[in-house]
């Protein structure tokens, strides 16, 4: 599966697919308009083994809610991703059994590299 979450409202975002130049093959679900279902962060915990890697602590609710002063759980990054998008690092690029989440320049190289690589 060739897949990308991302946020349609996000420039970073905007800007980073642009430069991947993404192959039709991929799916784009801007999950702002397309909710994250169980399934789909299922997918992303398959590759990742967790689900603190696909949590973002930079999150204005991350900030609000004090959840910093809080030990989260494994179920609690999964409940509060399902909750509210703004809580999955952005964007989460799926290329089969790879996965690069958010937009480091290292993380966005690495995708780059891997697209090229399988097109």
């Amino acid at each position: 599966m060739r897949k990308v979450y991302f946020l349609s409202t996000c420039d970073t975002c905007k800007r980073i697919m642009e430069e991947l130049e993404l192959p039709s093959a991929f799916i784009k679900q801007d999950i702002k308009t397309q909710p994250l279902t169980e399934e789909n962060v299922e997918e992303m915990f398959n590759i990742t083994g967790n689900y603190e890697s696909l949590f973002s602590k930079r999150a204005r609710l991350y900030k609000e809610r004090n959840l910093k002063d809080t030990m989260l759980t494994e179920e609690d990054y999964r409940n509060l991703i399902l909750e509210h998008y703004t809580f999955l690092k952005r964007p989460v690029i799926i290329d089969n059994d790879k996965i690069f989440i958010g937009n480091s320049k290292k993380t966005v190289e690495a995708a780059k590299e891997a697209i090229k690589g399988a097109k």
